[in-house]
């Protein structure tokens, strides 16, 4: 399945608990369509201490549907649909719907 999210863009969650936070994508997890956020969907683990690491309470993200974030537009910074677009030299890029701006470098 094509996704118009992938790794390091700018989005912002659109319900759930952690409704209007807005973070990075840190990986996309293709196969259960969801997305781990920078800072949002919060949880702690409990772990063992192992020869590598000290036991204790860590706080991770949690993965999010992809359903449920939006990119941030670049000019605006409010939610936005994406779509592509073929440019003059024959790249295909991303686009945000809402200004047009181009979202691929």
């Amino acid at each position: 399945m094509k996704f118009k999210i992938k790794k390091g863009d700018k989005v912002v969650v659109l319900a759930g608990r952690d409704k209007g936070k807005s973070g990075e994508v840190l990986s996309v997890l293709r196969t259960k369509s969801r997305v781990l956020v920078q800072g949002v969907n919060m949880m702690k683990r409990h772990t063992r201490p192992t020869a590598g690491q000290p036991g204790g309470i860590i706080e991770k993200e949690a993965a999010l549907h992809i359903s449920n974030v939006a990119h941030i537009d670049p000019k605006s910074q409010k939610p936005t649909r994406v779509g592509f677009r073929t440019l003059e030299d024959g790249r295909k890029v991303r686009y945000a719907k809402r200004s047009g701006e181009v979202l691929d470098a």
